[in-house]
């Protein structure tokens, strides 16, 4: 998925929860205006893309405890100047999990979610925001993660006990998406 395939899929995207609605308008507008949106380096909203992990039984999700703000998210990271945010959600996964590519697969080539959630400042970097693209991947629970140094811990969560792990809204729409996506998928 190109930049302008991105661009159109995000101007015609559809959401039942208005919040990520506007957030897709919002990302639209940044793809159109903003030439340098996947480099981290770029001041306020840029892109990053991740991965909402399923296990075989889509009753369960992995997490992982990010090291730097010491929360539970779906496995993903920046686009580094890549605009296929497909490639990127894979490769972040495949990393952050420590599995070979081969070991994660893709349930779907559409969009799952899109979200716009800010970052706070660190020693390093300003306050600032990211318009994460989300795509649903399937990974066998029975397989050792090894993970790697981005995060303190994977683990597999009940999608029921999302919550327990993270509160926040698109967590929330993330395991709503998957029920629905269980059924229909």
């Amino acid at each position: 998925m190109d930049r302008c395939e991105l661009h159109d899929t995000l101007c015609r995207y559809r959401s039942r929860f208005p919040e990520e609605a506007a957030y897709a308008h919002r990302a639209c507008r940044l793809l159109q205006e903003s030439p340098r949106c996947f480099d981290r380096e770029t001041d306020g909203l840029h892109v990053t893309a991740s991965t909402w992990v399923l296990n075989l039984r889509r009753d369960a999700t992995l997490l992982m405890l990010h090291r730097k703000l010491g929360q539970w998210f779906q496995p993903g990271g920046h686009a580094d100047g890549d605009e296929d945010v497909m490639r990127v959600a894979l490769r972040e996964c495949s990393e952050e999990t420590g599995l070979p590519a081969e070991r994660i697969r893709l349930l779907s080539p559409t969009i799952f979610d899109v979200d716009i959630h800010r970052i706070p400042a660190t020693r390093r970097e300003p306050e600032h925001e990211h318009l994460d693209i989300r795509f649903l991947v399937e990974i066998d629970e029975s397989l050792p993660l090894p993970g790697n140094d981005e995060s303190h811990e994977l683990r597999w969560v009940a999608l029921r006990d999302v919550p327990r792990y993270n509160r926040e809204r698109s967590l929330h729409r993330l395991v709503v998406k998957s029920g629905a996506w269980r059924r229909y998928g």
